[in-house]
């Protein structure tokens, strides 16, 4: 299913890092009270609660189901109620509906945890082997994808409250803005016949492979991500107000909704701004990278900045990411914790001239739509709808963000969302044939 653990005592380490992974899940709860974790602010959006549940669902159902000896569910109905969309193991409860359910309280998901916690350590104990790990490495893996959810999710929830409460107060650091914005410049790639995809050792998910090879036209890419202050120009210039920027969709879905800014904008007097985020409203940092914005403000942007400059600007191919990233980057630099960086992260580097921002910043869009690999097979049983079944309708984004879990960041790695999606950290690199 995934790569083996070349660990020679491959289950003592997975209990090391199962302990690790699901502290960490706790505690980004720990500053929340019950109705903070309770409640669903969007259909797209779950309660923290649930993925708490959820994740623990998935070690109970996924790895202690099949491989514990008398295993017995912790409670029954709990297999249909944090069920997310596996139909191979049955019915699920309506996404849209998961902030309805305030019974079970938080304490007693919390105790749900626990127990499993408990009885995933003893089967460890007994030092198994074989596929029973590869599924405990995917869950490990699939929480800490839901740490980020949780960090998402939890940002749109505090939007929608008049008060904007602080997930947590900001350090000293994230309150000091950026004093300067990096000099926008173009980076050229010749292109060619170049492998994309995963390759070596350590875990990948299965969207991710075969390594394969692919034909790239030569190209250019901005030497960073587009900043808050770019996008203030965009929005000043009538940008959200002229269709000849926009795709079809795109126009349609900014009239429909009155969309006039990125999300979590909040205008001020004197035609300044405020961003809400994890710490707060803070005021606008022109240098910091625009963040929270759809594929559709991303492609409507490169556009407009392109006709300013006299060029055919537009976003990446997923595939023009992983080339350029894959040579500029070796090992993804550790992002700060969310709560210094907040996508406000300084934009030193060793190599001013250089690509930055390449990983851990933000996610960035590309124009892929999100499909398989060529030679792509999903993984056997009921984690074969991982990945696989929700390549339709949906673009790919590359890169994380600073909620991001580090082991994560990786030049292969794809993220995908609809192009009207906007609660994601997700911002973008200007893209050209030439320059």
């Amino acid at each position: 299913m995934g790569p083996r653990n070349a660990d020679p005592h491959p289950a003592a380490a997975l209990a090391q890092r199962f302990e690790q992974v699901r502290a960490a899940s706790t505690a980004l709860a720990e500053p929340l009270s019950e109705a903070d974790a309770q409640v669903q602010s969007m259909p797209d959006a779950s309660p923290v609660k649930w993925h708490l549940a959820h994740t623990t669902w998935f070690f109970e159902t996924l790895v202690l189901e099949p491989c514990e000896a008398g295993f017995q569910p912790h409670y029954p109905a709990y297999r249909v109620l944090f069920n997310s969309y596996y139909n191979g193991i049955g019915a699920q409860h309506a996404r849209a509906q998961r902030g309805l359910v305030t019974r079970p309280g938080l304490a007693e998901v919390l105790a749900y945890r626990r127990a499993v916690d408990v009885r995933v350590l003893a089967w460890l104990a007994q030092a198994p082997a074989g596929d029973a790990l590869n599924l405990l490495e995917l869950g490990l893996q699939h929480e800490q994808q839901h740490q980020e959810l949780i960090l998402t999710d939890l940002l749109h929830l505090l939007s929608c409250n008049p008060l904007l409460p602080a997930y947590c107060a900001a350090t000293a650091p994230a309150a000091v803005v950026q004093r300067d914005t990096l000099p926008l410049h173009w980076l050229e790639y010749d292109g060619g016949l170049v492998q994309i995809g995963h390759e070596g050792p350590g875990f990948a998910f299965d969207n991710e492979s075969p390594r394969h090879r692919q034909w790239l036209a030569p190209y250019a890419l901005a030497n960073r991500l587009v900043t808050q202050g770019e996008w203030a120009e965009f929005i000043a210039d009538g940008g959200y107000r002229e269709a000849r920027w926009w795709l079809s969709a795109g126009w349609d879905w900014v009239q429909a909704l009155a969309i006039a800014h990125p999300l979590y904008w909040l205008p001020q007097d004197g035609g300044t701004w405020q961003v809400f985020g994890l710490h707060g409203a803070l005021p606008m940092q022109p240098p910091a990278p625009v963040s929270n914005i759809s594929l559709y403000e991303a492609d409507a942007y490169a556009r407009w900045r392109g006709a300013r400059l006299g060029l055919a600007l537009r976003l990446p191919t997923e595939a023009e990411w992983e080339h350029a990233v894959a040579a500029a980057v070796h090992e993804p630099p550790a992002p700060p914790a969310f709560i210094d960086g907040n996508a406000r992260q300084p934009l030193a580097t060793a190599r001013r001239d250089g690509l930055v921002q390449a990983m851990g910043t933000l996610w960035q869009w590309t124009s892929s739509s999100y499909a398989s690999y060529p030679g792509f097979k999903p993984w056997q049983g009921a984690v074969a709808e991982y990945n696989g079944k929700f390549m339709a309708n949906q673009y790919v984004l590359r890169g994380g963000s600073f909620a991001t879990p580090r082991s994560h960041l990786r030049v292969s790695y794809r993220n995908f969302f609809p192009a009207d999606a906007r609660w994601q950290f997700a911002g973008l690199r200007l893209a050209a044939d030439r320059v």
